[in-house]
Order: C-alpha cells, then structure tokens, then sequence
C-alpha cells in the first residue's frame, strides 16, 4: 500500500479510530488495562479497524 492509498480512505473513518484510539489509551490510564471502559473501547476500536482493513480490499 502507498501513502496514496491512505488519501483514498474515508477521512471521516480515520478520524474516527484517532479519537477511538485517544480514548483508549485515556482510559487505560484512568482505569487499568482490565477495565471494561477500557475493553469495551478497544474492542470498538477493532470493529473500525477492521472496517478500514475491509476498504482497502475494494480499492
């Protein structure tokens, strides 16, 4: 994948696992790793994630 690519990407999407990935480390910080704020928020995180990964294949 180029630096093209990534342009390609919905900049809604990458905005929104920055702020999912800010999040999850506040509250890995505040509440432990083991927290479920903290599970809960990685495990959004993988669904965008996983939405991203799944955009790419059609580009």
């Amino acid at each position: 994948m180029t630096e093209w690519d990534y342009i390609e990407m919905p900049t809604s999407l990458m905005q929104t696992i920055e702020q999912k990935r800010s999040e999850l480390v506040s509250f890995a910080i505040k509440y432990g790793l083991s927290s479920e704020k903290t599970i809960k928020s990685s495990q959004e995180l993988d669904k965008l994630l996983n939405t991203l990964e799944k955009s790419k294949s059609f580009h």
